[in-house]
């Protein structure tokens, strides 16, 4: 990770992450231990990237654009739909028919919410910031998702400072448990993101 991104960087570069690893749990239908790799992947970046959104991002919309609390109350809304279904496909298990079904609904909405996020709240907060404030708030959200948790908390508080609260107390239990869960390597990853 390189600390020089902006924040529409950093973003779009998660956004860029969350498809490749769909398209790799894709790739592997019929081998459930790596489906399984792959979707552990995807349901980590997802988690860390909404917590770290509504930590950061919302937060400056809301304070930067003269919609943007209309435009952050829709983007948490979307989000807290991703987290109601990211923590059902937590008690499924990869390559079944249900997880497919529910995996595939959630990735269509999440493009949906990656869609109108691209062409409507990362113009209109890269008008009104500077590339200073940018990069400084770019930083910032990296930052974050190293202390948010990674797996889907639907019932936790979705605004600041609640959710900061919330996301420290959950996130090193979040983080044990990640140490009994298989990911992609470091280098699949690279690959996967790259194609």
């Amino acid at each position: 990770m390189t600390n020089s991104k902006n924040i529409i960087e950093a973003i779009l570069d998660d956004h860029k992450e969350i498809n490749a690893y769909y398209e790799q749990y894709l790739a592997n239908a019929g081998n459930d231990k790596e489906q399984q790799k792959w979707a552990n992947q995807l349901i980590w970046e997802v988690a860390r990237h909404s917590v770290a959104e509504e930590l950061v991002l919302y937060p400056l919309i809301e304070k930067k654009l003269p919609d943007g609390k209309a435009l952050a109350d829709k983007d948490r809304a979307q989000h807290m739909e991703a987290k109601k279904d990211l923590y059902q496909l937590e008690k499924l298990k990869a390559g079944t028919r249900e997880f497919d079904d529910l995996i595939a609904r959630t990735i269509r909405d999440l493009r949906e919410h990656i869609k109108e996020e691209e062409q409507i709240d990362l113009p209109k907060i890269q008008a009104a910031i500077s590339a200073e404030e940018s990069l400084k708030v770019g930083k910032e959200f990296q930052r974050t998702k190293h202390f948010v948790p990674t797996r889907s908390h639907p019932s936790a508080p979705d605004k600041p400072p609640f959710e900061t609260l919330a996301g420290l107390l959950a996130a090193p239990m979040d983080k044990l448990g990640d140490m009994l869960r298989k990911f992609p390597s470091n280098e699949e990853k690279k690959a996967a993101v790259s194609l």
